[in-house]
């Protein structure tokens, strides 16, 4: 359809206001741009979560009485800080067990000891007793007798030297065992500290002094590091080519509606969920963190690699009887109404995938008046 200004053929379709200076002032053309941008984007919904790998729930080692509580929630923790002190029966036997494995290791190097001894001892008589027959002094089978306690001392000695390992290996395993429970081992201290794996911020705690735990599987608090930050959405599987792991992706938050924040994919799940036909995709934030929080609203803009299009302004767009179009200049008070296929929205400007060309002029002003006509 053309519109028109002035003398028209009979058969156009011309917009005749009453007033032809009205008409000009009323009609706003601005000329299409060219910039690069996506073709296609989708905006998933999602929420703030905590980085499962950066969370800590804090159990007891053993059951015991708890002493003291050395933190609240919202104290923020450094690695290796006291948090809980416990009390616990299972302490005097875990000293114990390694008063025994020292005890075992002593004995087996004792062990060790006699069989060099024995081994020696052995090899000095293999010797004296080779001396001698040559000498004609013994027989030969005293020779060979004395080469086969040799051959068993030396036996000997092998096994003694596999069970000062095994002493010395049962004895560390306890060590260690002291250690992750926080003693040493002079088996002075009686009590066991639980410290703080990570970084982070007390999110939970259900625990006080004076309580008496045996289940050891409960868990005392929860302790998360909130520098680090993702956002879990669901994309819709045809949209996946859109994302790819370690690519940057805009983010957006429903509490900073007027922000952009930034981050890297991390995960796309292996596995479409068959009722959503969505996968889950987890981006790690990079900017902003410190003022974001767990379970915020959040998008995801996910978009392909930018691609040098036409642009328009919003308000050149229009809709005639269900499909979308745009009034082009064709000349000087002459319109055309061209149907055009829109992309993505650039805050007040639209791309435009089909039906423009750059050189061309759209009207952005007056449309609703072409339209009516």
């Amino acid at each position: 359809m053309s519109l028109a200004i002035g003398c028209q053929k009979p058969t156009e379709a011309p917009v005749n206001p009453a007033r032809k200076d009205d008409w000009k002032q009323e009609i706003r053309v601005e000329p299409v741009t060219v910039e690069r941008v996506p073709r296609d984007e989708v905006v998933a919904p999602g929420k703030v979560e905590l980085d499962p790998n950066r969370i800590a729930r804090i159990m007891l080692p053993l059951p015991g009485r708890i002493t003291e509580v050395r933190v609240r929630v919202g104290d923020a923790v450094r690695a290796g800080q006291p948090l809980v002190t416990l009390e616990s029966p299972d302490v005097a036997e875990a000293i114990g067990a390694l008063r025994q494995a020292e005890a075992n290791l002593v004995q087996a190097r004792a062990g060790l000891a006699q069989a060099e001894a024995a081994l020696a001892k052995a090899e000095q008589d293999a010797e004296r007793a080779k001396d001698l027959y040559e000498h004609r002094a013994i027989a030969q089978k005293e020779v060979l007798a004395a080469d086969n306690v040799v051959v068993q001392s030396r036996a000997a000695v092998e096994q003694a030297r596999a069970v000062v390992a095994q002493a010395e290996a049962g004895r560390e395993q306890v060590r260690r065992r002291l250690e992750t429970l926080g003693l040493d081992d002079s088996g002075r201290e009686q009590r066991i500290t639980v410290r703080a794996p990570l970084n982070g911020k007390v999110l939970e705690l259900a625990v006080v002094p004076g309580e008496y735990r045996t289940d050891t599987s409960v868990s005392l608090m929860t302790i998360a590091d909130l520098s680090r930050l993702v956002v879990t959405a669901n994309v819709p599987e045809a949209n996946l080519y859109l994302v790819e792991v370690g690519e940057n992706v805009e983010v957006e938050l429903t509490a900073f509606p007027n922000e952009r924040f930034t981050g890297r994919v991390i995960r796309i799940a292996d596995t479409i969920d068959p009722q959503t036909r969505t996968a889950r995709v987890i981006v790690e934030l990079t900017s902003g963190v410190q003022r974001l929080r767990p379970d915020m609203f959040a998008r995801l803009r996910l978009s392909d690699a930018p691609t040098p299009l036409p642009v328009i302004p919003k308000a050149a767009v229009v809709e005639r009887e269900g499909v979308t179009g745009v009034f082009v200049e064709r000349e000087a008070g002459r319109f055309d109404w061209r149907p055009v296929r829109v992309g993505v929205a650039l805050g007040e400007r639209v791309a435009v995938l089909e039906g423009l060309r750059p050189e061309e002029r759209v009207v952005v002003g007056g449309t609703m008046l072409l339209y009516r006509n």
